[in-house]
C-alpha cells in the first residue's frame, strides 16, 4: 500500500510549492494503488471498494467489491456452499491494462478470482466469471500472503497476446503456483485469467513448508520479467534471504527461471526484502557507484534497483541498498553459463543449485560454450530452475539505515542528484536525502509537493536545509527549484542548497562617495543587480621574489562608465596597505569599485626556502632565477647576490645513515642522509658501506639530501664507514661516529606460545641482535600467518592476523623473522593457534548512561579467556540514520578482572544518544552483547518530609518519587550512606528504595559537619556504580535522660511507679509490634521479589544452557533414529520381549537346509496376504477366537504393517475396509464416542502404525526439534538439582509424586575430566556434590560424548572414575567399605562423601570386566544383601524405619500431618519448574497443532475420511467427530511419542524425566477432550498445574481441527503417490521376511479356523485361496493336507 503512495508522490514532483496539499480519504484501508500513465488517473484498491480518481485526487467513480457471502474453502460459485457469511474483500492485485482500456482487479473473495473493469468508469464491469474453476484462481484468500504482478506480452502461435504474471506466497486454500502467467482474453481452450503455463518447477507444493516465499516487487525490463522476494533456503533454519528471479518474457515453459541472492549489509545483516523501486540513478549517483569500483562503469541512463530490507536479528533495523540492474543480469548470466557449461562451477567453486527439486543430485551439466547463446531462454533438456548459492550473492553496502521497519521506497532525480522517499511501518513518508517532515499515509491517499523551498526567506536558511530540490535564486532573491529561477543557467545565478554557499560582500571603502564623480551603484543585500563590471586582469610579472622591489603591470576592462578609456595600461610601485590590500597611485577611479573588483593573483617566493645547500639551489626551476651565493652560503634571487654563482658545488657530506646494522646476506635498504649528494640520480657514481658495494636504488633518490641503496653480502661480521662518489670524482666519507655494522640476528624465544585463531595476539620475540636492519625491512610470519610488526628494538613485538587453517587447535607452528630479501631466523614449534574464546552469557544486561562516570559491573561468562591479552567492552553510539554520514561515537573500558571463564568490566560512560550497540573486544575477536540496553540515569526527588528529612527511628525508610531505579541496578549493587556510615539497601523497586539505617547515629560525611550537631540532619547519599546522588537528609533523635534529683524523697507513691512501668512496657510492646509488622511486610515484599527473580533467573539459566543444544540442533545434530529403528521401537519395543524381540534382532532360527524352501514359501505367503479376500478372512478369523487377546492383536497388527510395507496403498485400503466395519458396529450397536478409544481390534493398531509411518518425516522436519528441545530442557532442569537415585525423586520436577520432599543442601562443582586413552584434552563437567558416583558418571559421559548418540556411548557400568587429589588416585564407587551406616541403613557414596572439591581432576577409564554398581543390579539382589549383611541402602532421603510405624496413634497422626504439611511446602517448586519450561511446552504444542502448510497429507486425508463417514450417519454429531479425530491422532500417536522420546531419538529417558513427560502428556490429552474439567482444592496437583493453560490448548486443538477441515482436499491419487514413495524409500531396510514368518505362526496356530472361513467364502473359493494356503503350509512345516 505505502509503496504505491510513494510512487504517486514522486510522480507529482513538478507540483508548485504553493499548491495546497491534495488528499482523498477512503472508508476502508487501501491495499494497492495504480496509475494510468496515459490519462493520469489514479486507481485505489481498498477493502470492499475500487476508487477511480482524477490527477487532482477527486473522485470520479467507485465500484463496490464487498462484503459478500463467502466461506473459507468454498469453491465458487457460492450457491453450492454452506456456512456462508459476509466476508470482506481485500484487494490483492491492481494492474492497468492500457492496451484494451481495462483495469485488472483481483481480490481475496472466491479463492482469489479476478475481474476486468473499464478504465474510464470502474463501475462498468467488462468481464467476471466465478464458474471457471481452480485454473482461474489467481491470488490468495489469506491476508498475510503478498501478491505482486506485472503486465507482459507472450507469443502464442506466432501471435502476441497480452498476459500478466503473478507472483504470490502460499496460502492453505490457494492455488499451488508460486508464479503463473495468466491470459486476459479467451483463446483456444483457455479462458480469461487462466494460467496458461504449466511449470512444475515453480509450484508451491510440496515445497511450501521449506521455502516460505514472500513476494514484494515485480517489474519488466528488456524482454525479461523480474520478481523480488524473500524465502528460506529449504532447511531447518527459518532465516530469510532476499532473491531476485528472472525469466524471459516470451518463455512458454519457465525454462529460463533463475534466482540470484542479494546480500545487503555486512554478513547479509538486512536479509529480508520489504520493498523495491527501479529507476535511473542520475549523473552524480552513477558517478559515485562507478568510483566505488564494485560494479564497474555505471552510466546515468542505466537502471538501478533500490531495495529496502530489514534485519531479523532481534531488531527492527532496516536499510536501503542499491543494485545496478546490469550487474544483476551479469550475475544471472554467469549462473546460467556455469550450469550449462561447467557443472555449475565458477573458478572451481560450486555456485549453482536447483532449489525446487527433491533430487540431491547436481542438476548442472557440461556442454559447449555456444549453448548459452543458442538457448538464451533455456530448453527442456537443460537444467532448471536455477539459483545461486550464498557464496555467489550480489553484495551491496547499505547507504541508509533506520532504526525501524522501512516498508516502501521510491526514488527521484533532481539536478543530477538522487533523492529517496521512504515509508516506514508507522505510516509516514520521509525524504531520505534530508530527513525532514513526514506525511502520514494511513487510511487516505495524499498528493504533496516533494519540497518546500518557498518557506525559506533568505539565502542562509535556504541552503541550511540541504534540500537537493532547492537553491537560492540570486537575481530574484528567493529560494526556489532550479526550474523556477529565470537565470539559473548563468554562473552563480542559482546557488544549490547542498553546496552551502551564499553571496557575501566583504567590505566597502570608502564608506561614502560623491554622486558627482561617478555613476551611482545600488547594492541590495537580498538582491544584487550588477551591470557589466569593471575589472583588472593579466598582472605582469606573476612571480615576485621576496626582498626585491618589483613593478607590476595589469589591464583594466569595462572602465567606460567611469570616464576612463576602455583599455589602458599603467604602472606603479606596489605598496602595502593595512589589512589584506595592495594600493597604487596615478590612476583615479572610485575607490569602492577598486576594492570590490581589483583582485588578481601573483606568486611570492623565497629562494632559500627548502634549498639549504648548493645542489638544491642549482636544482631550482630556472624561472625563479635562484643562484648559490658563496658570500652568504645561501640560495638567493640572482639580483640579490653580488658575486657569481660557482660552477660546481662543494664535496658531499654524510651526516647519518639508517639503519646502522644489517645482516651478512645483505638485501636491505640503507638510507644515507647528508648534503650536496648530487642534483640528479645519475650524479651518484658509487656507494660502499663498510667496504661492501651498495646498489643505488634510483627510484628512492632525493635531490642532494638522501640516497638509498641496497647493501650487498659480507662474509664476516665487520664495521666500517660509508663512502659515496658524486659527479666528477667528488667523494664523501662518513665520520667515525656514523658507521655501519654487519651482523646476523638470532631469535631465541616467543611469548606467549598460544593464542586464539581470530588473531590479535601480540607476540614478544627475544633474541640476539634482533635490532638489525629497520622496521620496514622486517617481516614476521607464524607459519603462513602474517604478524604485523608494532615495535622494533632489542625485542620485537608484532600483532598476529587471523589463522585460516581448518585444524584447531593447530600444530605448534614455527615463527620466522625475515630481514630484507635474504636473511631469516626461525624458532621452531613456537606458537599454537587455539579455538577462539566464546562468550556464552553476560550479566547484567543493561546499564545506566551515568552521564560521565559509568561504572556498573558487567560479568561476561564464557571460555578460553586465558588466551586473551586485551579485553575491552565497547559501546558504539549513533544518533543519525545515514550509515555513511552518521558520526559513530565509541566508548571503551578495559577489563577489571579476568580468568579463563569470567571477565569483569565496568560499563563505559556514554553520552545521550538514540542507539547503542555493545561489544566485547577480545584481542581481534569482536562479539556483540545482545541484549544489552542503556537506560537514562535514574532521577531522585528530594525527600519531602518535614523537619529536615526522615527520622531514623523507623526500622527502615523509603526513598520515593524517583524514576528508573531498577532499570539497570539491583539492591545488591546499590549503595547508600547516612553521613559516613553505609546503609543497607533492602529492596529496590523502579520508583522506591527501602533502606535499613544504622542503628546508631553515624558521623557527618564532610569535615565541616563533623561537630556535635545534636539532632541536626545527616546527608543521605545513594550510589549506583560511579553515580552519586544527594537525595535528602536523615535526622537521628537524641535520647534525653532526665536525671532524677538526688533529693527526691525515697517515699514515691508506689502507684505512680506502677503506672510509669506499665506505660513504658506498653510503649515498648507497641513499638515492637510495629517493628515486627514492618519486618514481616518487608520480608513478604522481599519474598515476592525473590520468587520473581528466581523464576527469571531459572528461565535465563535454562535458555543459556539450551543455547548449546540449539547450536547442536542447528548443526543437524538432533539424534534422530533411522526409519527402521524408529518403526522397530514404535511397533515392537512395548512387546513382552522388548529389545530382544525377533522383529528387532532380525534373527530366525531356520536350518540352512530348509532356508531356500522357507524363503520361497514365505514369498508365496506374501502374495497370499496381498489378496484382500484372504487377508480380511484371516483377520476376522483371528479376532473371533477368544484366546486372541489384546496383546496378540497389537503384535499381529505390527507384523502385518511390516509385511505389507512394500504396498502401503494396499495396506491403507485394508485399513479403510476394516474401519468402515468397525464404525458400523459402534454407530449402530455401541456408543459411537468410544470408537478408536483403545486398541481392542487389529485395525485400531493398524491405524496407529499407519500414523507412525506417515508422520515420520513430519517429526524429522517440523515437530522433532521442539520435542527434542522440550526433552533436553526437562532433563537439564531436573539434573540441575538433587535427584534421589533410590527413590527416583527430584527436587525439580513437574510430577508431585516424584517431588523430593526434603530441602537437600548441595553445591555445584565443576570437575576437570580426563578420558584415559583419548588424548590430553580436559572437559569441564558440572555436577552436584550430592550426586552418587553413578550419577556423576552419567553426567560426565553425557558431556564428554555429547556428539555421539546414546547407543554409541559407553555404559555407566563399563567405566570407572578415579579422583586424583594429589600424586595418588582413588577409585570412586557407589558403595565400598567407607560407606556410612545409619542403623540398618547404608548411604550410597556421593562426591561430598569423598570430599571432592571444585575444579578437581578426575579420570574416566573403561574396564574390561564390569561389575555392576550396587544400587542398579536388581538381578543380584540376594547376593548383594548377603555381602552387605542385610543392610538397606538409601541416597538422599532415608525411608521411615519399621520402628516409626509402632509409635502411638496420636503421635503418628500428628507426625503424618506435620510431614504432609512440610512436603506440600515444596509443591511451589512444581510451579517454578513449570514456568521455566512453559515456552518449550508451548513450542511443542504449536508445532503439533499448527494447521495450514505444515499439516501432513495423511492427517488431512484421514480426517476427511472421518468427516465423510460422519455425514453418512445421523447420530454422529460434531462432538463425536472431535472425539474420533482425537482418538485417531493426538491420543493414538502424539501422546505415545511425547511419553517415549526414545521412539524417535537415540536418547535415554530416565524415570524422573519420564514422570515429568507424563504430566505434559496428560495435559495434552486433557486439551484434546471436549469435557470441561471442574477443578477443586482436592484435584491432583498435576491437573492444577496446567489448569490455566488448558483453555488455551483446547482452543488450539479446535482451531487445528477447523483449519484442517478447510484445507484443500488430498485425493486418493495424491495419497497413494505419497505412500508409494514411503514404501520405495524404506521397505528394503525392514525385516519383512521375519514378519512374514511370524505372521505365518498365527496362520498355523489358527489354521483350521482360517481354512473353514475360506471354504465358506465364495470369493475365496473362486480364487482357490484354500489351496494356496495348504500349499504354503506343506512347504513351511510339512503339514498334512488334502492335496
Amino acid at each position: 500500500m505505502q509503496l504505491a503512495m510513494f510512487l504517486l508522490v514522486l510522480q507529482v514532483t513538478t507540483a508548485f510549492s504553493e499548491d495546497p496539499r491534495l488528499e482523498f480519504s477512503t472508508d476502508t484501508p487501501i491495499n494497492n494503488v495504480a496509475k494510468d500513465p496515459q490519462t493520469g488517473r489514479v486507481y485505489l484498491g481498498a477493502v470492499n471498494a475500487i476508487y477511480q480518481l482524477n490527477s487532482s485526487l477527486h473522485l470520479e467513480a467507485r465500484a463496490e467489491t464487498g462484503p459478500k457471502k463467502d466461506a473459507r474453502g468454498c469453491t465458487p460459485p457460492v450457491s453450492t456452499c454452506q456456512d456462508l457469511k459476509d466476508t470482506n474483500n481485500t484487494n490483492k492485485l491492481l494492474l492497468v491494462h492500457s492496451a484494451n482500456g481495462s483495469l485488472i482487479v483481483c481480490g481475496s473473495l472466491y479463492r482469489g478470482i479476478c475481474s476486468l473493469l473499464n478504465l474510464t468508469n470502474v463501475k462498468e464491469q467488462i468481464y467476471y466469471s466465478d464458474s471457471k474453476g481452480e485454473r482461474t484462481y489467481a491470488t490468495s484468500t489469506e491476508e498475510h500472503v503478498s501478491v505482486v504482478g506485472v503486465m507482459a506480452t507472450l507469443e502464442i502461435d506466432d501471435k502476441p497476446f497480452s498476459v500478466f504474471l503473478v507472483g504470490k506466497g502460499y496460502g492453505s486454500m490457494d492455488s499451488s503456483k508460486l508464479i503463473s502467467t495468466r491470459i486476459v482474453q479467451n483463446y483456444r481452450d483457455w479462458v480469461v485469467f487462466e494460467s496458461i503455463i504449466e511449470a512444475s518447477t515453480v509450484q508451491a507444493v510440496p515445497f511450501v513448508p521449506k521455502y516460505l516465499h514472500d513476494f514484494r516487487f515485480a517489474f519488466k525490463n528488456d524482454n525479461f520479467v523480474y520478481f523480488l522476494f524473500s524465502r528460506t533456503l529449504g532447511g531447518t533454519d527459518n532465516k530469510n534471504f532476499t532473491f531476485v528471479s528472472r525469466l524471459c518474457e516470451n518463455d512458454n515453459h519457465y525454462y529460463s527461471y533463475t534466482e540470484l541472492q542479494l546480500s545487503c549489509g555486512l554478513k547479509n545483516r538486512y536479509n529480508k526484502v520489504q520493498a523495491a523501486y527501479l529507476t535511473e540513478p542520475g549523473k552524480e549517483l552513477a558517478q559515485a557507484i562507478t568510483e566505488s569500483g564494485e560494479y564497474g562503469n555505471v552510466r546515468e541512463w542505466d537502471k538501478v534497483l533500490f531495495v529496502v530490507a530489514s534485519s531479523e536479528e532481534g531488531t527492527t533495523e532496516s536499510a536501503l541498498c542499491m543494485y545496478p540492474l546490469k550487474n544483476i543480469n551479469q550475475k544471472l548470466l554467469a549462473i546460467v553459463t556455469a550450469c550449462y557449461t561447467d557443472n555449475g562451477k565458477i573458478d572451481d567453486r560450486l555456485v549453482v543449485e536447483s532449489p525446487y527439486t527433491s533430487s540431491k543430485d547436481d542438476p548442472c551439466v557440461k556442454h559447449s560454450k555456444d549453448i548459452v547463446n543458442q538457448y538464451k531462454c533455456g530448453a527442456d533438456f537443460l537444467p532448471s530452475p536455477l539459483a545461486s548459492r550464498q557464496e555467489f550473492a550480489l553484495k551491496a553496502n547499505p547507504v541508509f539505515i533506520r532504526q525501524n521497519l522501512l516498508t516502501a521506497v521510491a526514488v527521484a532525480v533532481e539536478n543530477d542528484h538522487t533523492v529517496a522517499f521512504l515509508g516506514h511501518n508507522a505510516g509516514e513518508v520521509i525524504k531520505a536525502y534530508n530527513p525532514g517532515p513526514g506525511y502520514k499515509t494511513s487510511g487516505y491517499i495524499t498528493k504533496v509537493p516533494v519540497q518546500a523551498c518557498h518557506l525559506k526567506s533568505d539565502c542562509q536558511s535556504c541552503v541550511a536545509q540541504r534540500d537537493p530540490y532547492c537553491g537560492w535564486c540570486v537575481l530574484e532573491g528567493r529560494c526556489t527549484r532550479r526550474s523556477e529561477c529565470s537565470r539559473a543557467e548563468e554562473k552563480n545565478g542559482w546557488l544549490w542548497s547542498p553546496n552551502q554557499q551564499c553571496v557575501k560582500i566583504v567590505s566597502f571603502h570608502p564608506p561614502n562617495l560623491s554622486c558627482l564623480k561617478s555613476q551611482q551603484i545600488s547594492v541590495d543585500f537580498s538582491r544584487l543587480r550588477f551591470p557589466d563590471c569593471p575589472r583588472f586582469e593579466n598582472p605582469d610579472p606573476v612571480l615576485i621574489p621576496v626582498g626585491y622591489k618589483t613593478r607590476i603591470s595589469f589591464e583594466g576592462i569595462n572602465l567606460d562608465p567611469y570616464k576612463v578609456s576602455s583599455l589602458m595600461k599603467f604602472e606603479e610601485d606596489v605598496k602595502t596597505e593595512p589589512g589584506p590590500f595592495y594600493s597604487f597611485s596615478g590612476y583615479v577611479v572610485i575607490p569602492l569599485v577598486v576594492l570590490l573588483w581589483v583582485c588578481f593573483s601573483v606568486t611570492l617566493y623565497n629562494c632559500s626556502l627548502g634549498r639549504e645547500d648548493c645542489s638544491l639551489c642549482k636544482n631550482a626551476d630556472p624561472k625563479y632565477q635562484c643562484v648559490w651565493c658563496t658570500q652568504s652560503s645561501s640560495c638567493v634571487y640572482d639580483q640579490l647576490c653580488a658575486s657569481k654563482e660557482p660552477k660546481e658545488c662543494p664535496d658531499p657530506q654524510i651526516t647519518d645513515i639508517t639503519p646502522r646494522f644489517g645482516p651478512l646476506e645483505g638485501g636491505i635498504a640503507v638510507t644515507i642522509k647528508g648534503s650536496n649528494l648530487g642534483i640528479q640520480k645519475d650524479d651518484i657514481k658509487n656507494i660502499t658501506v663498510a667496504g661492501v658495494p651498495c646498489k643505488h636504488l634510483r627510484e628512492r633518490y632525493s635531490v642532494s639530501t638522501s640516497v638509498v641503496c641496497e647493501i650487498g653480502s659480507a662474509k664476516l661480521y665487520k664495521t666500517g664507514e660509508v663512502e659515496i662518489e658524486v659527479g666528477r670524482g667528488k667523494k664523501g666519507i662518513s665520520t667515525k661516529t656514523v658507521r655501519f655494522t654487519y651482523r646476523d640476528p638470532v631469535a631465541q624465544s616467543v611469548s606467549p606460545n598460544q593464542g586464539p585463531k581470530a588473531g590479535g595476539t601480540v607476540l614478544t620475540i627475544s633474541g640476539i641482535y634482533l635490532h638489525t636492519a629497520s622496521k620496514e625491512d622486517l617481516q614476521v610470519m607464524v607459519d603462513n600467518v602474517p604478524c604485523r610488526v608494532e615495535s622494533f628494538g632489542e625485542q620485537i613485538t608484532c600483532k598476529l592476523s587471523e589463522y585460516r587453517g581448518e585444524t584447531v587447535p593447530s600444530a605448534h607452528l614455527p615463527v620466522t623473522i625475515q630481514y630484507g630479501k635474504h636473511t631469516t631466523t626461525t624458532i621452531k614449534t613456537a606458537f599454537q593457534f587455539s579455538s577462539n574464546p566464546s562468550v556464552s552469557d553476560h550479566q547484567p544486561r543493561s546499564s545506566f548512561i551515568w552521564s560521565v562516570l559509568g561504572g556498573r559491573q558487567i560479568m561476561v561468562v564464557g571460555s578460553g579467556f586465558d588466551l586473551v591479552q586485551k579485553a575491552t567492552i565497547k559501546v558504539v553510539a549513533s544518533a543519525g540514520e545515514w550509515s555513511g554520514q552518521a558520526v559513530l561515537e565509541e566508548f571503551v573500558e578495559g577489563s577489571k578482572h579476568k580468568n579463563d571463564t569470567v571477565i569483569m568490566f565496568l560499563s563505559p560512560a556514554v553520552n545521550e544518544s538514540q542507539f547503542f550497540r555493545t561489544y566485547v573486544q577480545l584481542d581481534d575477536l569482536q562479539t556483540e552483547l545482545t541484549p544489552f540496553e542503556y537506560h537514562p540515569d535514574p532521577t531522585f526527588d528530594r525527600l519531602n518530609k518535614t523537619a529536615g528529612g526522615f527520622h531514623a527511628r523507623q526500622r527502615f525508610f523509603g526513598v520515593s518519587q524517583g524514576r528508573g531505579f531498577s532499570k539497570a541496578m539491583t539492591a545488591k549493587e546499590a549503595q547508600a550512606f547516612v553521613g559516613d556510615a553505609p546503609c543497607n539497601v533492602n529492596t529496590l523497586q523502579d520508583e522506591k528504595l527501602f533502606l535499613d539505617p544504622p542503628s546508631t547515629a553515624p558521623s557527618a560525611r564532610s569535615k565541616r559537619q563533623r561537630r556535635d550537631t545534636g539532632s541536626d540532619p545527616l546527608d543521605l547519599v545513594i550510589k549506583f556504580g560511579n553515580g552519586e546522588w544527594l537525595v535528602g537528609s536523615v535526622r537521628y533523635e537524641r535520647k534525653y535522660s532526665l536525671p532524677l534529683p538526688i533529693i527526691i524523697p525515697a517515699v514515691v507513691v508506689p502507684m505512680l511507679l506502677i503506672i510509669a512501668i506499665s506505660v513504658v512496657c506498653y510503649r515498648r510492646k507497641s513499638q515492637q509490634a510495629e517493628r515486627e509488622y514492618e519486618k514481616v511486610k518487608h520480608q513478604l515484599e522481599n519474598l515476592e521479589e525473590s520468587v520473581r527473580d528466581r523464576c527469571k533467573k531459572e528461565f535465563t539459566d535454562l535458555m543459556i544452557e539450551m543455547e548449546d543444544h540449539s547450536n547442536d540442533i542447528s548443526e543437524g545434530r538432533i539424534p534422530f533414529l533411522d526409519y527402521k529403528t524408529y518403526t522397530d521401537r514404535v511397533f515392537f519395543l512395548p512387546s513382552k520381549d522388548g529389545a530382544n524381540d525377533v522383529m528387532i534382532t532380525g534373527k530366525l532360527d531356520i536350518p540352512e537346509s530348509r532356508r531356500a524352501t522357507v524363503t520361497q514359501a514365505l514369498s508365496q505367503f506374501s502374495n497370499l496376504l496381498n489378496s484382500k479376500t484372504f487377508l480380511i478372512n484371516f483377520i476376522r478369523t483371528l479376532e473371533g477366537r477368544p484366546d486372541f487377546n489384546a496383546r496378540a492383536k497389537v503384535y499381529f497388527a505390527s507384523l502385518l504393517t511390516v509385511a505389507l510395507h512394500g504396498k502401503l496403498e494396499y495396506y491403507t485400503d485394508i485399513m479403510r475396509t476394516l474401519l468402515l466395519g468397525l464404525m458400523e458396529d459402534y454407530v449402530h450397536s455401541k456408543n459411537p464416542k468410544l470408537l478408536l478409544r483403545r486398541s481392542e481390534t487389529v485395525v485400531e493398531r493398524m491405524l496407529s502404525n499407519w500414523m507412525s509411518i506417515c508422520l515420520y518425516q513430519f517429526l524429522k522436519d517440523t515437530a522433532g526439534e521442539p520435542l527434542y528441545k522440550l526433552f533436553r530442557a526437562i532433563k537439564h532442569q531436573i539434573e540441575k538439582g538433587p535427584v534421589d537415585a533410590q527413590l527416583k525423586k527430584a527436587k525439580y520436577t513437574l510430577n508431585d509424586t516424584g517431588l523430593l520432599g526434603d530441602d537437600v543442601e548441595y553445591i555445584v562443582l565443576t570437575l576437570q575430566v580426563l578420558v584415559q586413552g583419548e588424548g590430553p584434552d580436559i572437559t569441564p563437567v558440572k555436577v552436584l556434590n550430592c550426586d552418587t558416583i553413578s550419577q556423576v558418571k552419567e553426567k560426565i559421559i553425557e558431556q564428554v560424548y555429547k556428539n555421539l548418540p546414546h547407543s554409541q556411548r559407553p555404559k555407566v557400568d563399563s567405566v570407572t572414575l578415579e579422583w586424583r587429589p594429589g600424586s595418588t588416585g582413588q577409585i570412586l564407587s557407589d558403595l565400598d567399605v567407607t560407606s556410612q551406616k545409619e542403623g540398618r541403613w547404608r548411604r550410597i557414596n556421593t562426591l561430598a562423601h569423598y570430599n571432592v572439591r571444585d575444579n578437581a581432576t578426575v579420570v574416566l577409564s573403561r574396564v574390561q570386566h564390569t561389575q555392576q554398581s550396587y544400587d542398579q543390579n536388581h538381578d543380584n539382589h540376594e547376593e548383594r544383601n548377603a555381602l552387605l549383611e542385610d543392610d538397606k541402602v538409601f541416597h538422599l532421603v532415608r525411608p521411615a524405619d519399621e520402628l516409626d510405624e509402632m509409635k502411638s496413634k496420636r503421635g503418628s497422626i500428628k507426625d503424618k500431618s506435620m510431614t504432609k504439611a512440610i512436603t506440600e511446602i515444596y509443591l511451589t517448586r512444581l510451579l517454578s519448574v513449570k514456568g521455566t519450561l512453559q515456552q518449550f511446552v508451548d513450542d511443542f504444542f504449536r508445532s503439533v497443532l499448527c494447521s495450514g502448510t505444515s499439516v501432513p497429507p495423511a492427517v488431512k486425508y484421514f480426517f476427511d475420511f472421518l468427516d465423510e463417514q460422519a455425514l453418512r450417519h445421523e447420530n454422529v454429531d460434531e462432538e463425536t467427530i472431535h472425539i474420533w479425530k482425537t482418538n485417531s491422532l493426538p491420543l493414538r500417536f502424539w501422546v505415545n511419542i511425547l511419553k517415549n522420546p526414545h521412539f524417535i531419538f537415540d536418547v535415554h529417558v530416565s524415570e524422573v524425566v519420564d514422570a515429568s513427560l507424563s504430566v505434559i502428556a496428560q495435559t495434552f490429552m486433557d486439551a484434546c477432550t471436549k469435557t470441561e474439567h471442574k477443578l477443586s482444592r482436592d484435584s491432583p496437583s498435576n491437573k492444577l498445574l496446567y489448569a490455566k493453560e488448558i483453555s488455551t490448548y483446547k482452543r488450539m486443538v479446535d482451531e487445528y481441527y477447523k483449519g484442517i477441515r478447510q484445507m484443500v482436499s488430498v485425493s486418493d491419487q495424491e495419497m497413494n503417490t505419497h505412500l508409494a514413495e514411503v514404501s520405495r524409500s524404506h521397505t528394503d531396510k525392514l525385516n519383512t521376511q521375519v514378519a512374514l514368518h511370524q505372521l505365518y505362526r498365527y496362520a498355523s496356530k489358527y489354521y483350521d479356523g482360517i481354512i473353514m472361513s475360506l471354504d465358506e467364502d465364495p470369493a475365496a473359493q473362486s480364487k482357490q485361496l484354500t489351496l494356496r494356503l495348504q500349499q504354503i503350509a506343506a512347504a513351511l512345516e510339512n503339514k498334512v493336507t488334502d492335496l
